[in-house]
This record gives C-alpha cells, sequence and structure tokens, in this order.
C-alpha cells in the first residue's frame, strides 16, 4: 500500500489510536474502576476478593474525520476501482477537516480488595494508550487526486496549512480507592508512562507552483516538526515497553451520595507528561521541494517522500517534553426501580467532560436499564464540534463475573462498516462525520467472599485505610 496510504489508515482505523468513553460510568465495572478512580468494583457479601481480566484486552477504539474531504478519502479506500471523488472538495477557500482519533486497551487490570470492613481496594494495570488530531485542509487531499482541473491556477499560498499530533505510550498504574464513610469516597491511580512515539507538526507558511506542461510543481512549506527517536522502521516491536522516553501520570477522583440518593463524582484524569528520548528531533523547516511525475500513479508516493523531506531540512537532535490529554469530568447518577418487584431498573447518568489542555468539551447523557445480570445502556453525547452521536451498550454483570461490548456511535459506525463493504450509498453519503466506535470487555472475580463486617465468618477488628484514618483525625470522627 502506498504511504500516503497507511498514514490515512491509521488515522481513521488504526487501533494505535486518552480514550473517551462515558457508558461505563457507574456500571461498576473492573474498567470503570480503573478509570474512574473513586469508583468501586467490589459488592460485599457478593464479590469475591480479586478481579482480573485474564489477560483479555479490555479497549476502546474512537475516530472520526469531518468536513468535505470525507467522501474523497471514502472512495479512494473502499471504492473498486479505487479513486478520489473530489467534487465536494474546494480550492482556496480555507475549508479545514478535523481529524481526531482516541484509543486505550487494558492488558492486565488486577484488582484486590484489602480491607475487611469494605473501606479499601488496590489495583495494578498495564495499557497502551494513543491519542490523534488534527486539522487537514481539503487542498491537501485533493493535491493527492490527478485531476489537474482541481487546480486552475498556476500558484498558490497557505493552502496546505495543516496541522497533526500523534501520540503513543504504555502506562502502568496503581490505583487506591477508599471508602472514607457511607457517603464519601476516594480514588487515584499513579502511573509510569514510557512513551512509544510522538510526531508533531504545524505548518504556519506554504506555497505550491504548478508547472503543468511538465507535470511538476515547487512546494515550499514552513513551521516546526517534533519526532520522537525509533531505532529503525517503525514496527509492532516498538510498542514493547522501554525506558527510552519515560514519563507520570496521576488520575483522581472523588464520590459523594446525598440525602436523596444521588451519587455525585468528580474527576482529574491522566494528568501527566512524557520526556522524550534526547535522541528525537526538532526541525524547524523552511525549505522547498520539486514533485515529480505528478501524472503518474506514484503521485501519492512522490508527494508524501517530498513532504517527509521538507518536515526534516533542519533536523536538530534533541529531547522534549509533552503533556497528556488530561479531562476533568463531573457526573451525577441515581438509580430508580421501575416495577414493584425490583426487578428492573433505571440508572441514568449526566456527564460534563472539559479537556485541560485542549479546547475540547462533551456533555453526555448515559441510561442504563438493568434486569437481574442483564444490562442494555444507551448513551447520547453532543460536543463542541457539535457533533451528536447515539450509542448502545450490551452487558452481562453478576457480582464475580462481567462482560460487555457496545459503540458510542452506532450509526456513524454501522455506515463506516457498511462502507468499507464496499457499499456505494454509504461510500458517497456525507454526513456531519465519518468515523466509528467500539469498545469491549471481560472480567472474573475469584478468591473468598468479600464478607461485610456483620456477616464476616471471621472477626473484624474495624481497621481503617489511610484515607479514613487521616479524615477521622481532621475532622475528629475517631471513637
Amino acid at each position: 500500500m502506498n504511504k500516503i496510504l497507511i498514514v490515512f489508515c491509521f488515522i481513521l482505523f488504526s487501533l494505535s489510536v486518552s480514550a473517551q468513553q462515558f457508558s461505563q460510568y457507574n456500571t461498576g465495572t473492573l474498567y470503570d474502576s480503573f478509570e474512574n478512580p473513586s469508583q468501586r468494583s467490589f459488592i460485599p457479601d457478593s464479590s469475591r476478593e480479586y478481579a482480573f481480566n485474564f489477560l483479555f484486552p479490555a479497549f476502546n477504539v474512537n475516530s472520526y474525520i469531518t468536513g468535505h474531504v470525507q467522501q474523497s478519502l471514502k472512495s479512494r479506500f473502499f471504492q473498486k476501482p479505487a479513486t478520489y471523488n473530489s467534487g465536494n472538495l474546494t480550492i482556496g477557500r480555507g475549508n479545514y477537516n478535523h481529524v481526531n482519533a482516541n484509543a486505550n486497551a487494558y492488558a492486565i487490570m488486577f484488582k484486590m480488595f484489602t480491607s475487611l470492613n469494605g473501606d479499601v481496594e488496590i489495583g495494578f494495570s498495564a495499557q497502551t494508550r494513543a491519542e490523534v488530531r488534527g486539522l487537514l485542509s481539503d487542498e491537501s487531499i485533493a493535491i493527492l487526486d490527478n485531476n489537474p482541473a482541481l487546480f486552475p491556477k498556476d500558484e498558490y499560498s497557505n493552502i496546505f496549512n495543516d496541522h497533526y499530533q500523534y501520540q503513543a505510550y504504555n502506562q502502568f498504574g496503581f490505583s487506591y480507592r477508599e471508602r472514607i464513610n457511607k457517603k464519601f469516597a476516594i480514588g487515584f491511580k499513579a502511573s509510569l508512562l514510557l512513551g512509544v512515539q510522538y510526531q508533531k507538526f504545524d505548518i504556519t507558511q506554504s506555497h505550491i507552483t504548478f508547472d503543468k506542461p511538465t507535470e511538476t510543481a515547487v512546494l515550499a512549506l514552513q513551521g516546526r516538526y517534533y519526532d520522537s527517536y525509533i531505532p529503525g522502521p517503525s514496527t509492532a516491536r516498538d510498542f514493547l515497553p522501554t525506558f527510552r522516553s519515560p514519563g507520570a501520570s496521576v488520575s483522581f477522583g472523588t464520590s459523594y451520595i446525598t440525602d436523596d440518593r444521588i451519587t455525585l463524582q468528580a474527576n482529574v484524569k491522566d494528568l501527566g507528561f512524557i520526556h522524550w528520548s534526547k535522541r528525537s528531533a526538532i526541525s524547524d523547516f523552511n525549505s522547498s521541494e520539486v514533485l515529480k511525475d505528478l501524472n503518474l500513479p506514484s503521485r501519492e508516493d512522490t508527494i508524501y517522500n517530498r513532504t517527509y523531506k521538507i518536515l526534516n531540512s533542519n533536523r536538530v537532535t534533541q529531547s522534549f517534553t509533552t503533556k497528556t490529554n488530561a479531562r476533568a469530568e463531573l457526573s451525577a447518577t441515581k438509580s430508580y426501580w421501575i416495577d414493584d418487584d425490583n426487578q428492573y431498573k433505571y440508572s441514568p447518568t449526566i456527564i460534563a467532560s472539559k479537556e485541560l489542555f485542549y479546547t475540547g468539551f462533551t456533555g453526555a447523557l448515559v441510561n442504563n436499564f438493568q434486569h437481574n445480570n442483564l444490562m442494555i445502556g444507551l448513551t447520547t453525547t453532543y460536543d463542541d464540534m457539535k457533533l451528536f452521536n447515539l450509542g448502545g451498550q450490551f452487558m452481562i454483570k453478576s457480582p464475580n463475573a462481567e462482560f460487555y461490548i457496545g459503540s458510542e456511535r452506532l450509526l456513524n459506525t454501522g455506515r463506516l462498516a457498511l462502507a468499507s463493504a464496499g457499499n456505494q450509498t454509504q461510500i458517497d453519503h456525507r454526513s456531519n462525520y465519518t468515523g466509528g466506535d467500539i469498545y469491549m470487555g471481560f472480567t472474573l472475580k475469584f478468591g473468598y467472599v468479600v464478607e461485610h463486617p456483620m456477616n464476616a465468618s471471621v472477626i473484624p477488628m474495624g481497621e481503617k485505610g489511610f484515607f479514613g484514618r487521616l479524615f477521622g483525625r481532621l475532622f475528629k470522627t475517631d471513637r
């Protein structure tokens, strides 16, 4: 496959893409307890004392792209014969397309209940995360199409001023959750981060001059490019943990149950940094290259290779530090029995999520309906990009086992699946965005049953956890 197609396939569909998943809020799954540190994952007198995913990956992947390029890219990827359907693209009008992709994959989730009186849970996790975001002009896709009519003029300025950022890292975390009293709980997750790869470019000025009789062009770009060090060509082995680029992050949260049985929860997630290897590089580029043979099938590779050469034209080897995509989230939930026999439960959760270092804001409403061990979820979200999403979740959950699968972009995920199967209607379809979302997880609990002090088979001593003792001393609640 052409290099340029590898780039766009990655943007749209890669699993190597902090994932924003709302459907798991207040479900009490092991995944929920690691992502929302004050959330419990054990039920006294029902759950067993250890929870583990047995190396079954719990993952969430989502991606989307907005704007005029949707149809053009879908036709290039999925249509046979492959061609760019560039009828919707505009030239010289400053139209940009937003690209966003996120992933979070837990390889290991292990948590234990450590306090007989039901106060403390600790856990360990290993996961891989990645974040992709960017702004892509219509012209950046149009130039790949072998259609001279798209660029009627001989010269254009500032039509390729694109922005792109990709960051991937491994994360090894220790989590601690403690119920201070019957209403209040706190938790945190402290993590070691090991950087995998970082790339970022910001093109601030661009210019292209076409020489149409010779099928060539001169491309000039100016801006800054960051590139982390990877030994040799990129492969899957790069995701194996190394200490080339270390970092750290912390997530912390609190939950409070009001007198009306409303659970309020506040979280700060993934606040951290990565210090990239001293063998990484920064390039303040301001250079030009000749694009030859633009009428040949190798046009895409030519443009990719020449652009990559410009980006690296003033490469200086040095380390740099980047931040992770931290979020602040607030939520409120309350459960209702909707029948007299207490067989059917409805639990709505409202969530507000704000990126701390970027402009992203999302509001979500999660509706969970439960009957015995079966749970059906319906999620709606709306964000600052004015994108409305409808999601669904199916879960089988008992006190000692859980399996779930779902998508927070059901309709668009289905449309993307049909387009990838060659459905021409969906290839030609243009909506607010093209993208997809899927998540899945599985956990089992084992060991002795966690017993409430009143039902314990051994005599409880009533020990409090660390934060419980601190709380008691501060507010004089110890007896």
